[in-house]
């Protein structure tokens, strides 16, 4: 960074634009106008004044990036770490930044492309592998998203790792690994709803409902508001031909669309006069017109 001179206060926010980026943060370029003030006053080393103010700068881009991937809009931030990277191709926090945002707005193709350049970087670190994994994964290629995992040594233990490994194992229908990925990653997280649901829905594909409706359960245990689990948790009682709504909190939109769920299920099961009885539940349950209930009772002759 060049020289920069001393100025007067009230010469200072001119120079300040010749020497100093746009930033973002008014706090930042508060903190940026006192150091060059007090470091006149105080007769400090401009190259000191200039070290500090490349730390200020640094800690602003981070800032920044944290805030356009927690609360931008998806098409933004890809914009946003775009523009960065044309500015400074090499800059790790902006393709790091553009991989995640990709990944955001649906764009796993793009965002594995991203992956790849990162983890082919000798500073890559284990965390850029995991989220390569998770790119792959969203694009269908579950045969390279192993293969990346298992570049990742078995000491480095996080959520998201075992989170991808259990689902990678019950891709390949490896019941046995997928349960105990699963059952670490329940325990890496404080929110594990998510992944128990995962668990209780790759139990219901293996024809375990008993073990499915319990995984829904104890998901719902911990965010009673996931109505995914609710509707999964119906169709794993549903398979043990159990109609009957299970005793968890819902609304009664949730509750009318729990009793379509339920009739679709027991006509499935073989049980059509059930589940007529179940989609009329449905439709006097909701309190708004519910077509597609409607619908399915009309083709059942209802």
């Amino acid at each position: 960074m060049r020289h920069i001179p001393c100025v007067s206060a009230r010469e200072l926010p001119a120079a300040w634009g010749r020497h100093r980026p746009h930033l973002p943060f008014g706090l930042v370029l508060g903190l940026g106008a006192a150091l060059l003030v007090s470091a006149c006053q105080n007769g400090t080393n401009p190259a000191q004044v200039n070290r500090a103010l490349a730390s200020v700068n640094d800690v602003d881009n981070s800032n920044m990036a944290d805030v356009m991937l927690t609360v931008g809009k998806p098409a933004e931030a890809v914009a946003y770490f775009q523009q960065a990277l044309a500015n400074d191709p090499t800059n790790l926090t902006a393709q790091r930044g553009l991989g995640k945002s990709l990944m955001k707005a649906g764009r796993a193709a793009e965002a594995a492309a991203v992956w790849t350049q990162i983890t082919a970087r000798p500073d890559a670190t284990h965390e850029d592998r995991v989220s390569f994994a998770e790119a792959l994964i969203r694009g269908n290629d579950w045969t390279r998203a192993a293969q990346v995992l298992a570049q990742v040594p078995p000491t480095y233990e996080t959520f998201e790792r075992y989170r991808l490994e259990a689902m990678v194992a019950d891709s390949r229908k490896d019941w046995k690994k997928a349960d105990s990925f699963y059952e670490i990653a329940a325990g890496l997280t404080q929110q594990p709803a998510p992944v128990l649901n995962n668990w209780g829905f790759s139990k219901l594909t293996r024809g375990e409902n008993a073990a499915a409706e319990q995984l829904f359960l104890q998901a719902l245990t911990y965010d009673s508001t996931m109505f995914t689990a609710k509707n999964n948790l119906v169709l794993a009682r549903a398979a043990q031909r159990k109609y009957d709504l299970p005793v968890v909190e819902m609304t009664q939109l949730e509750r009318a669309q729990l009793y379509y769920t339920a009739g679709l299920a027991a006509v499935k099961q073989g049980d059509p006069s059930v589940g007529k009885q179940l989609l009329q539940q449905a439709i006097d349950t909701s309190p708004q017109y519910f077509e597609a209930a409607e619908r399915s009772l009309a083709a059942l002759g209802g």
